[in-house]
């Protein structure tokens, strides 16, 4: 496991920061009512890259300035060579052993990170969302079909997905509104338009796609395509997908939001925490085995607070409990011959764990709300209520320092008045 790398930042060198040298995630940043700039997080400040590109100090592509729009895309179509040349450039910069002038030219191009509003990191093209979490799928399974018939026959096959909305990205701390939706009516009694009662959320990483394909990709080069990773809520009304989803799946139900952290922490931050996959149930077919290792093993934690309530951690898990892989995701993704694009984002799919303490979602938390749970008020819940605030965190931990990715979170707001009353 690599130490701590040592800044002359010295926010970057405790052993709680999210950032350290060690991680350099990306985003995109503004202060006050100034323009929105790429940046990048170092202990407690933001480094202004789109300012050091603009001055000469550090750039990607010396023939054009790529980080002047209010987005990484642009970057990441440098490609996997220009990436790594950026990061030692910009390790370089901020190492404890940088110059005094390196230094300075940092302290004019930086700000602290409290001052700064953050913004989407990059341009979501497309969204496609997985069902790849093997500890999830067995308890939904589960609930709705029985023990015997959990998982359908192709679920230990092929990862599971379904495209999903790049429209409904979000970035943390935006506010979510409770949808309204067509619910089920009891028994055979038509169905009723009501806000949902059953909000959800699922705790899940997201992967982002650096490069561009047209074809069919092996695994080895989907994984050398992902660019960096990002928390993940995908909002989900339980009760309109209850209704909805025979015969083709999700739809509005999860339409309303998804979720991302501000923070895209790279790949190469988390080499030191690869680890691999589960042991598989069938041997997968050739374009879906495993090489290598390509599952991090990323501790993962939810925590629900009432709007007048105390801070309840209600579920911890871990990113190594998937059973497939972003890039065994990307590689299936790409079979029928499906063009990916830059900025593309591939939903893990809920990362839940095996113990009930473990599980990404309240409707498995609650087991479906046959069996709510309390909070540290004393409160229970079953699903969300208006005014809660649910949040996402992640982190690798290394030798006396952690990779963080940056909160996830979102407050539920009440449904809108019904927009179609007379």
């Amino acid at each position: 496991m690599t130490q701590l790398l040592l800044s002359w930042i010295e926010s970057a060198n405790g052993a709680d920061t999210p950032f350290p040298l060690n991680n350099l995630p990306y985003g995109v940043f503004s202060v006050g009512e100034g323009d929105l700039r790429c940046g990048v997080a170092i202990g407690d400040r933001i480094v202004d890259a789109t300012g050091l590109e603009a001055a000469g100090v550090l750039r990607a592509d010396a023939d054009a300035d790529v980080l002047d729009a209010p987005f990484w895309n642009d970057f990441m179509a440098l490609g996997p060579a220009a990436w790594d040349h950026y990061r030692a450039g910009l390790t370089a910069l901020l190492s404890a052993e940088a110059s005094e002038a390196d230094q300075d030219q940092v302290v004019t191009y930086s700000v602290p990170m409290a001052e700064a509003t953050l913004h989407l990191p990059f341009e979501v093209t497309e969204y496609t969302d997985f069902y790849a979490g093997r500890h999830h799928a067995v308890n939904v399974g589960t609930m709705f079909r029985g023990a015997e018939n959990a998982l359908p026959p192709n679920w230990l096959h092929i990862p599971i997905g379904y495209n999903g909305r790049a429209s409904s990205v979000v970035v943390s701390g935006t506010d979510i509104r409770r949808p309204w939706g067509q619910l089920k009516g009891p028994d055979d009694e038509a169905p009723r338009w009501a806000p949902s009662a059953r909000f959800d959320i699922e705790l899940e990483m997201g992967a982002i796609v650096g490069q561009a394909s047209s074809g069919p990709i092996g695994v080895d080069t989907a994984d050398g395509n992902i660019f960096g990773y990002v928390l993940l809520n995908d909002w989900s009304a339980r009760d309109i997908q209850a209704w909805e989803y025979q015969p083709l799946g999700p739809f509005q139900a999860k339409a309303t939001a998804t979720t991302i952290s501000p923070w895209i922490v790279t790949k190469a931050a988390l080499e030191p925490f690869r680890c691999d996959t589960p042991a598989r149930v069938h041997e997968l077919l050739p374009h879906l085995r495993d090489t290598s290792p390509m599952l991090y093993d990323i501790e993962l934690a939810v925590t629900l607070t009432p709007q007048d309530g105390a801070v309840s951690t209600i579920s911890r898990t871990n990113y190594n409990e998937m059973y497939y892989s972003a890039a065994q995701q990307l590689a299936h993704h790409t079979t029928s011959g499906c063009p990916m694009r830059i900025g593309d984002l591939l939903g893990s799919g809920t990362i839940s764990g095996p113990e009930q303490g473990n599980r990404g979602s309240l409707l498995e938390l609650s087991w479906g709300g046959k069996e709510p749970f309390a909070l540290a008020d004393g409160r229970v819940r079953s699903f969300i209520e208006d005014g809660d605030t649910l949040t996402l965190q992640g982190a690798a931990h290394g030798d006396g320092y952690r990779i963080g990715f940056g909160a996830c979170t979102g407050t539920v707001l009440p449904a809108h008045d019904d927009p179609f009353k007379g």
